[in-house]
């Protein structure tokens, strides 16, 4: 009898757990699919109506790996970006590199997950002036450039699938429900974010910026209290030799 019981307790621990875990998940990805689907200003692509996206130059040759130095008012954070397996995404990124259009850029937002191992979340930045974007470029799944969002990837903000122009975030954890899921019934689910390198130096001070104070009232939607309330400056952007 006390075997029987003590399997019986055992089994609705497992379920318990199991149950939670489903749960976890399931509230990790719903909450991803609110906070970086385009709900709300921090993310959604700058007006054009006004002010014309500049269309992208004829594509040019890319070396495999491009790295970039990101010098911010609290440190340098240095990202590898992966011109072979994510050539648009880099391209792009290196179009706003080359022509200075990021130098000045902030960082404005620090998303703060609450379950998991602390920090659990991304920082984001990016050219917020319509009149100085590039046009939006065509989207770059992890399906197809095998790439995860791991702790220290770089990837594309956008609202919808082929809108990504000059916003960006960095991973401070692993948020691999951001990778496109070809199971998903949403479309946007099923297409994901599109990663396209990772960071190699400067976690220390991506997590500087995470942890800068948060405004309570910026922010629209569920992007409130999200919004640094100081925002980190980016001074320079800016490509840098490999060793």
């Amino acid at each position: 009898m006390a075997t029987a019981l003590t399997i019986c307790l055992a089994v609705r621990a497992r379920l318990r757990h199991d149950h939670a875990m489903m749960i976890r998940r399931f509230a990790a990805a719903t909450v991803l699919a609110l906070l970086l689907f385009g709900s709300g200003p921090a993310i959604a692509a700058p007006p054009r109506a006004r002010h014309p996206a500049v269309a992208q130059p004829a594509p040019i040759p890319l070396a495999d790996t491009v790295r970039v130095a990101l010098e911010t008012s609290l440190g340098t954070i240095t990202v590898d970006l992966d011109g072979k397996h994510a050539p648009v995404s880099t391209a792009n990124f290196l179009h706003y590199v080359d022509t200075r259009r990021f130098d000045g850029i902030v960082f404005y937002r620090a998303m703060h997950l609450a379950w998991g191992d602390q920090p659990n979340g991304l920082i984001q930045a990016g050219l917020r002036d319509p009149r100085r974007l590039f046009a939006p470029i065509a989207h770059e799944p992890t399906t197809q450039t095998g790439l995860t969002h791991t702790t220290g990837a770089i990837s594309m903000a956008r609202n919808g699938p082929g809108t990504a122009t000059a916003n960006f975030s960095i991973l401070l954890s692993d948020l691999t429900g951001l990778d496109a899921d070809p199971k998903a019934a949403d479309p946007d689910l099923a297409l994901g974010y599109a990663a396209f390198g990772r960071v190699v130096a400067g976690m220390d001070v991506a997590r500087k910026i995470w942890d800068a104070p948060l405004s309570p009232t910026l922010g629209e939607g569920v992007m409130r209290g999200q919004m640094l309330a100081d925002p980190v400056k980016v001074l320079t952007v800016r490509r840098v030799p490999l060793p």
